[in-house]
């Protein structure tokens, strides 16, 4: 399955599946196949046949159904071992049927009640993913953007040695990309609207928050755009120096060096500029 998100594919991870496989294996004591579909009607039921049924349907690609049938072992179970497995394992279902949403939920449950469980990465990897599947495209809020990558963040400080960090990291990078995607969206519409300060404050934030993105060369050549229109003409000749000297072979590069060279002016570098600064603090 895929999203799409401003650029941004997801891709359903196999480690989820060997992980939940894992997981609802550890408590299984057999196995009755069952073709079910029918909404679950209250019936009170040993623990080990509702988490053996909730087990037929998610093996058989059920995923509602088998979300319903975790959600009862821990409705009708709940100081159960079972019942702490069943909140993970309806919160993978979930995501599986794209309720994100639940998933969410089933995952904090889980670890308001487990925080120290030697599955919290996991609820926590599953957060993020379900807060990362819901990134909508540049011209929308992003506050599941923010969501996914603060999320991911948490994975990847708590537990860094294990596989979920390393896909998080992966992810890290794409959502803080689409976060600079944003900035440039907004900067754009300004600069067509002649609003050059307040397009200049979104390329800004680009270039101090977002330096490893695909974003900052065009970021810095609209900053040189934004400043030759106020008439701040050191700044963009900075930023064009820095556009040149950082990626002398890109397209953006040529237009900010153009639209220089129409004004009798050439990049050069100020040392004293906050472009320059910002610049020379990371890199």
């Amino acid at each position: 399955m895929s999203n799409r998100a401003g650029g941004i594919v997801v891709r359903r991870s196999r480690r989820l599946m060997a992980a939940i496989v894992v997981l609802g294996s550890t408590l299984v004591l057999g196995a009755c196949s069952s073709n079910e579909d029918a909404e679950i009607a209250y019936e009170e039921r040993p623990v080990e046949q509702i988490y053996t049924k909730a087990l037929d349907f998610l093996n058989g690609g059920k995923f509602r159904q088998a979300a319903a049938e975790f959600d009862e072992v821990e409705r009708q179970h709940p100081y159960s071992q079972w019942a702490r497995r069943s909140m993970l394992m309806a919160s993978y279902c979930y995501y599986e049927t794209n309720d994100y949403d639940s998933s969410i939920l089933a995952a904090q449950r889980f670890l308001a009640l487990h925080p120290g469980n030697k599955d919290a990465a996991y609820a926590y990897y599953l957060m993020g993913i379900s807060f990362y599947e819901q990134i909508s495209d540049v011209g929308r809020d992003q506050k599941m953007t923010q969501n996914a990558l603060a999320t991911l963040a948490e994975v990847v400080r708590r537990f860094p040695t294990t596989e979920y960090a390393r896909d998080a990291r992966l992810k890290i990078d794409l959502t803080i990309d689409h976060l600079a995607g944003k900035e440039m969206e907004i900067g754009r519409y300004y600069l067509n609207q002649h609003s050059y300060v307040a397009a200049v404050n979104r390329f800004r934030a680009v270039i101090v928050n977002y330096q490893t993105t695909t974003h900052v060369p065009e970021a810095l050549h609209r900053l040189t755009e934004a400043y030759l229109s106020l008439g701040i003409v050191t700044e963009a000749q900075t930023s064009a120096a820095i556009l040149g000297y950082n990626f002398p072979g890109s397209s953006w590069y040529q237009d900010s060096y153009d639209l220089l060279a129409g004004n009798d002016l050439r990049p050069d570098e100020n040392q004293d500029s906050w472009i320059s600064k910002a610049w020379n603090s990371v890199f």
